[in-house]
């Protein structure tokens, strides 16, 4: 459980770690635009040097990026192992009964893998880089003209940030009770898929009674501070855009329309004319 990284933060003080968190919200929307704009190996390639870029200037471990990916392998295997098999279209490679594999469900496959694994780095690079804090404002300030419609904007962006917080805490959690467990002679790692499942039943129950302790206590603490007591309250620090904003705006602009190009084809146009 310790190599869940989603929703913790990695301090490093790097370029992206210092640039505003409604920029790297905006960057975050348009590179899974982008990834859902792709169509070939080409557009693939430049979302994965755009991604790869980005960690290497974030001076994030590359053992840090890996384990949000870890946690998400299954769900990549699955999806792979259903587009192999039942994706008709293209050169049949094999057959047997209603399971076809082809040479264009492979490649259908492979893409969707990869478009699986970009986005959740992508994601979670933004918590990676960006503390619970200043995530909670930067969602606030992109959601504020949804206060015209009375959408409670502020309520929203603090219960993802403490779901965010509590995502660490809860892992510490599970990890404690599972020793706890393992002392008294549970056994989680033995037999199949099912046993497994039966044994980490005991530890479901103490999870949810130490969650709505935890959820009581911080609700008690939110009381006590008088929280949410006005309508128009103010912040200690507010943000602000600088030039670090302006060119991760312009490299993200670029990316974006580099990719729509790839999609067209319009850089084989162009060789093809020049």
């Amino acid at each position: 459980m310790r190599d869940v990284a989603f929703g913790q933060y990695y301090p490093s003080g790097s370029f992206i770690h210092k640039l505003d968190p409604r920029t790297k919200l905006i960057a975050s929307v348009v590179y899974i635009v982008a990834i859902f704009l792709c169509t070939n190996y080409y557009s693939y390639l430049a979302c994965f040097v755009f991604l790869a870029t980005m960690v290497l200037v974030s001076r994030i471990t590359i053992k840090s990026v890996l384990k949000t990916v870890k946690g998400v392998l299954f769900i990549v295997l699955i999806t792979v192992i259903i587009n192999v098999l039942f994706y008709s279209d293209g050169n049949l490679l094999f057959g047997w009964w209603i399971v076809r594999i082809t040479d264009a469900g492979l490649i259908f496959a492979s893409k969707m893998a990869m478009r699986l694994i970009f986005l959740v780095i992508a994601t979670s690079l933004v918590t990676l880089t960006t503390t619970p804090m200043n995530l909670t404002d930067g969602l606030e300030n992109l959601m504020t003209p949804l206060k015209y419609i009375k959408f409670p904007v502020h309520d929203v962006a603090i219960i993802m940030s403490i779901a965010l917080r509590f995502i660490p805490s809860f892992i510490e959690e599970i990890d404690k009770i599972m020793m706890a467990q393992k002392a008294r002679g549970a056994a989680f790692d033995n037999g199949g898929l099912i046993k497994r499942a039966k044994a980490l039943l005991p530890v479901l129950i103490p999870l949810f009674v130490s969650a709505f302790r935890r959820a009581d206590e911080l609700a008690m603490a939110l009381d006590a501070r008088c929280y949410n007591a006005t309508d128009k309250r103010t912040k200690m620090k507010k943000l602000t855009l600088t030039w670090r904003d302006a060119v991760a705006a312009i490299v993200t602009a670029v990316f974006l329309t580099a990719v729509i190009l790839l999609r067209l084809g319009l850089f084989g146009l162009l060789n093809g004319v020049l």
